[in-house]
């Protein structure tokens, strides 16, 4: 089935603005669905309110440059506690952008420095930031609702490939970078540098929390997935089975699942927690051996992501397709068409994935399907048990197959 356009927001088309219009490394929704970011291609990233988005996509048609306003939702300010309304932002990072990240604060998550009263920023309830990853290495942290820079963090000292935030509001930043190692900052302690991660022989290209912030996924070039516990800052294990290097991860959202992309033309689906592969979805027919497998350029998996209902899984190839798969069959529910794209994400509520090329977003409605109480039941016992424990159940073999993804 083909999916449904819902609309595009496109780069600004001057020739002469070496600023933006190449490629578009990054995109991202805030956690509460406020806002939509993405890289303009260069040193541009443009913040854009999403719900006055798609409200334009419905009065104006699919098309859009994202100047008119009509719809704004309010929403509280950083300064003062004045409420204020979402609006447009464009931030100039000063370098090539290739990564962006939101993070929200929950104040009763505490720095884990002693000295709090030294901080400079004390983040609120009403707090949301946008981390930019940079090609000089440097990450810049932007206050969303005024724009204002807040934080130039400057260790990695490689392009800084990817970021992702703790989900559970703390503010700890992760950062993957083509130095060969992830850095874990406190926001909360002015940026503070908390760890480094060593163990990639080579580039690391992407990251992801799992939903309870306890395991750091991190992928890269040598065919490496890396699980790491966050609690103690070591490696958890190795997950082999991709034949090439490894470019996208992201946990379920009950985080039993694990999805990786690869330029072996393969999206594996895992489960983390005992290292197997439970799924695999391929992107070239016959697959390939993998001897051959990093000679099918044209067949390169890009991006990949896991949709809020836990049940479907869109990618992003080089043979100019978006895919959505269902964790359960084993090929596409819907494609679209889409010349280079390198990134995709699905918006907060789950009913639109967004893509970027070439400094443009492209956005299309995904699969929609209600889930079955068997699939709640499940999503809602595995968001606090891993598989070890689940094994331990004194329940029926399907019911665990089913509970473990198994069926």
């Amino acid at each position: 089935a083909r999916s449904r356009t819902v609309g595009e927001l496109l780069a600004p088309t001057s020739p002469f603005d070496k600023k933006c219009g190449r490629e578009n490394w990054t995109v991202a929704f805030a956690p509460d669905g406020s806002y939509l970011a993405w890289s303009q291609g260069h040193r541009i990233v443009k913040l854009v309110p999403w719900a006055q988005c798609l409200n334009n996509f419905l009065l104006h048609g699919t098309k859009n440059g994202t100047n008119a306003v009509s719809t704004r939702l309010p929403r509280q300010s950083s300064e003062g506690g004045q409420k204020n309304k979402p609006c447009e932002h464009v931030i100039d990072c000063g370098d090539i952008v290739w990564s962006l990240a939101f993070g929200s604060s929950v104040p009763e998550k505490q720095s884990r420095c002693v000295n709090i009263e030294w901080h400079r920023f004390k983040f609120g309830q009403d707090q949301l930031l946008l981390a930019t990853g940079l090609n000089n290495g440097r990450i810049k942290i932007w206050d969303v609702y005024t724009g204002k820079l807040l934080l130039n963090l400057m260790d990695h000292t490689e392009v800084v490939r990817d970021l992702t935030f703790a989900p559970d509001g703390s503010l700890i930043l992760v950062s993957a970078s083509r130095d060969k190692t992830l850095r874990v900052w406190d926001l909360k302690d002015d940026g503070n540098m908390m760890k480094v991660l060593r163990g990639h022989p080579n580039w690391v290209y992407g990251c992801a929390f799992s939903p309870d912030s306890s395991i750091l996924c991190s992928v890269g070039a040598s065919k490496a997935v890396f699980l790491w516990d966050m609690d103690k800052y070591s490696m958890l294990r190795k997950l082999e089975g991709h034949h090439n290097d490894v470019v996208a991860c992201e946990f379920s959202p009950d985080g039993a699942l694990l999805a990786t992309a690869s330029y072996d033309t393969r999206v594996y689906v895992w489960d983390p927690h005992i290292g197997v592969i439970l799924r695999e979805f391929g992107h070239l027919f016959p697959p390939p051996t993998p001897i051959f497998a990093g000679g099918a350029n044209d067949r390169w998996v890009r991006s990949v992501c896991f949709s809020h209902d836990g049940l479907h899984v869109a990618s992003l190839a080089d043979d100019k397709m978006v895919r959505f798969w269902r964790i359960d069959e084993e090929y596409p529910v819907q494609v679209a068409p889409l010349n280079n794209g390198l990134c995709c994400a699905f918006s907060t509520d789950g009913s639109v994935l967004a893509a970027g090329q070439d400094g443009s977003v492209y956005f299309w409605a995904t699969p929609s399907q209600v889930s079955s109480l068997q699939h709640l039941c499940r999503m809602a016992i595995r968001r606090v048990m891993p598989t070890s424990q689940v094994k331990n159940l004194p329940i029926p073999c399907k019911v665990m197959e089913f509970l473990c993804y198994q069926i």
